[in-house]
């Protein structure tokens, strides 16, 4: 039976996660942060909450807007050098979406150096936060059941196709300041006081699914979205958890949901920071992952 070892990128938020999945001996493949002249190790060297505040309260956050940076080619190197050097025989490396930045491309190409010595498997998770980070969670469940590499990414393939991340974009300031809200729609977006209501494309993008007014009635909205989605499901078929920036949206969040008879069963999990850097402090929602029943049959 192959010894198969799950890596992470950071935005997975394992080290952010509750402390029963931060001993499961996921490898976490670093990206970078640079805010106010310092160059930070996402996971490592920035608390998150810390983070979050300092984007709430900076003065003059459009000429201190954090930026990313990816993870250092020598540490992906030491990562798949570890494994090697530990026994393993495979690794499945699970990313950030491809459609977020250069990581999975960058993770990819440095693989090739290593195709005769350790077989390896990267897995573009079409997501980032916690739902990328449950990912490698289940992969290590699987591998420790003693499935095969083939047999896990077929589960990982089911679950992907099933998970849901949605929210809030409480203010616009931070779309606007990087760029990806611009011109009419950044001017009549703040003049209007309108709320993205954002989700993960197909594709992996993060976009706007509906847009709202104010940031409560687009939470309002949010929790009538999540409703609809897990419909009559039994909680032990999924579980769901709170994502979030900085504290003031998931406040309100929390206070709301109890109307729409929404019940997490999954501890919050704060957002990445690297993921924070282009939203803001000012998001709130929800992950949301079906998990599948022995009697429900793999899709291929």
């Amino acid at each position: 039976m192959a010894k198969i070892k799950i890596m992470c990128t950071s935005t997975g938020c394992i080290e952010y996660a509750p402390e029963r999945y931060r001993n499961l001996g996921i490898e976490i493949i670093r990206i970078h942060i640079l805010f106010n002249g310092k160059e930070y190790k996402e996971g490592l060297d920035l608390d998150p909450v810390d983070f979050y505040n300092q984007l709430e309260t900076i003065e003059d956050p459009k000429n201190h807007l954090p930026s990313t940076a990816l993870p250092d080619t020598e540490d992906i190197r030491a990562a798949f050098e570890k494994a090697i050097a530990e026994g393993y025989d495979e690794t499945i490396v699970f990313t950030l979406s491809s459609a977020l930045g250069g990581t999975y491309n960058k993770i990819c190409l440095i693989a090739r150096e290593y195709e005769d010595r350790i077989k390896i498997h990267i897995v573009d998770t079409k997501i980032t936060c916690f739902g990328e980070g449950l990912l490698a969670i289940k992969a290590v469940e699987y591998a420790a059941k003693g499935m095969t590499s083939e047999q896990i990414l077929k589960e990982i393939a089911w679950m992907m196709k099933r998970q849901v991340f949605i929210g809030i974009d409480g203010k616009l300031d931070y779309l606007i300041y990087n760029g990806r809200l611009k011109g009419g729609k950044a001017f009549m977006g703040q003049m209007l006081n309108i709320c993205p209501v954002v989700h993960f494309s197909d594709e992996g993008e993060i976009v706007a699914l509906e847009s709202v007014r104010t940031p409560k009635k687009a939470l309002m909205r949010t929790c009538e979205i999540m409703k609809e989605t897990i419909g009559d499901r039994d909680k032990k078929d999924y579980l769901l958890w709170h994502v979030y920036t900085g504290p003031s949206m998931i406040k309100v969040l929390r206070e709301i949901e109890g109307k729409y008879g929404i019940e997490t069963n999954h501890e919050e999990v704060i957002m990445s920071p690297v993921s924070g850097c282009h939203n803001g402090p000012w998001l709130a929602g929800y992950g949301l992952a079906f998990l599948r029943r022995d009697d429900e049959p793999l899709e291929s």
